[in-house]
């Protein structure tokens, strides 16, 4: 039995009408797929076919949460999924996908295989840069960034990451700045900090 058997619609032996499946996505559906980007996943797929003497109609709705790896911080970044794709799906001569809109398939199928269809779809949803709201980071991580980074070396990118270390700078003086009264203790272990 295959990883993907069970997203094998039985186009063949479906009668005319609307017919639903229903799939339940989690970490192992990406591992499977071996996808570098989507570290775990909670999602709920739809998939209504709607036959019509030789069409097939189908209409993916797709419905969760994936979590991804920020690219700045590395840590968890939760994104939320919530899409559809629809295609038309034919029988033929021989397999055609050159239409975005119409599938064609061979004669001799007896079942369509739609788990990379719901990938793709997925996958389309995955920003090309994923990293957290700004001000969101990991702040150790941020911190360390921003102490190895190389002089001169701003993109527009680097700009960003600027002005979200100044905001996080920024807060860190306000919270040192408070009038609560600090641990004597946190003075003396600032020292060992400053003389190294």
């Amino acid at each position: 039995m295959g990883k993907f058997s069970a997203y094998k619609l039985p186009l063949k032996s479906l009668p005319e009408g609307t017919h639903d499946f229903d799939y339940k996505l989690g970490k192992q559906f990406f591992e499977d797929m071996e996808s570098a980007d989507v570290r775990d996943a909670d999602l709920d797929v739809h998939v209504k076919v709607v036959h019509k003497s030789d069409l097939y109609e189908l209409t993916f709705t797709i419905a969760g949460e994936i979590t991804l790896i920020c690219d700045r911080c590395l840590d968890d970044l939760p994104w939320p999924v919530d899409t559809s794709y629809h295609i038309f799906v034919k029988y033929g001569a021989d397999y055609n996908d050159d239409s975005d809109e119409l599938l064609e398939i061979p004669e001799s199928d007896q079942t369509l295989n739609v788990a990379y269809m719901i990938y793709d779809t997925v996958a389309l949803t995955i920003p090309i840069k994923h990293v957290h709201p700004l001000g969101k980071c990991n702040r150790a991580m941020s911190a360390l960034l921003k102490k190895h980074r190389a002089p001169g070396s701003m993109s527009a990118d680097s700009e960003e990451e600027e002005m979200m270390d100044n905001m996080l700078d920024e807060v860190e003086d306000a919270s040192e700045s408070d009038d609560t009264p600090v641990d004597p203790r946190w003075n003396e272990l600032k020292k060992l900090n400053d003389i190294n």
